[in-house]
């Protein structure tokens, strides 16, 4: 009972997190001034850009050296094969997924897709806790820690942006939770299917990675470095060096 108790919680923990990053939106003025709006892009960004790296590109490296192809195929190929499925499936969708004003509706998509397999490694981790070994139970509980703290403020990215471009605190706050709700899905699924879901997770972390660039490259940054702002720029920097930190130190 204590380990169905304990995969339960490193399944939902990350899930929890991402709301908690979104409840940001109702701690902030609804109107800001255009710099303030062009600093949570740029932190956004950098933050977008960091989680691409450290949370799925490398994982993803690392998972494709353990496979009998060169480590570089998966990561490279299915980094260009989810920027250019994400534009492909924005073109079909039309407004539905641009969102509206601020096309906020394309980065509640892509960290959407980021969650997914990221959910994915939570479930093979909580797979092997549920073997009883210390190790393996020790190593989910860190991996849902990890995850969750750093999806604190993928929440806020996916949320303060939507606020700022138009939505209700409900509708931006609900759009940034639901982003992280996709979660323990992958992660229930990797659950079930470990010994199968594991040789795909190369390709799904790497695809997730690429519509994160996509995304960033077409809204965020060009939105953070209006007009030439300095603050735009540093805060694109200062979101990077807070993912990349969280992503090391955990």
């Amino acid at each position: 009972m204590n380990q169905i108790l304990l995969t339960a919680w490193a399944l939902l923990f990350p899930a929890g997190c991402t709301a908690l990053g979104a409840a940001g939106v109702f701690l902030l003025r609804r109107t800001a001034r255009p710099c303030t709006q062009r600093i949570l892009c740029g932190m956004a960004a950098g933050i977008m850009l960091a989680a691409s790296v450290w949370s799925l590109l490398l994982p993803a490296i690392e998972r494709a050296r353990q496979q009998a192809i060169p480590a570089w195929i998966a990561p490279s190929m299915a980094l260009v094969l989810g920027a250019v499925g994400l534009l492909q499936l924005e073109q079909a969708a039309g407004e539905l997924l641009a969102g509206g004003s601020g096309h906020g509706g394309r980065m509640v998509l892509a960290v959407t897709l980021h969650n997914l397999p990221e959910g994915m490694v939570a479930g093979l981790a909580a797979a092997l806790a549920l073997t009883g070994e210390p190790d393996a139970v020790s190593g989910a509980l860190a991996l849902s820690i990890g995850i969750g703290l750093q999806n604190i403020p993928e929440g806020a990215a996916v949320s303060l942006p939507l606020l700022h471009s138009g939505r209700t605190r409900g509708q931006a706050f609900w759009a940034g939770a639901a982003s992280g709700l996709v979660e323990p899905l992958g992660a229930v699924l990797a659950f079930a299917l470990a010994e199968w879901v594991g040789a795909a997770l190369p390709w799904l972390m790497s695809a997730a990675a690429g519509c994160m660039v996509c995304v960033t490259a077409q809204e965020m940054i060009p939105q953070a470095v209006e007009a030439d702002e300095p603050a735009g720029v540093v805060s694109i920097v200062l979101g990077f060096a807070l993912m990349m930190a969280l992503d090391v130190a955990l």
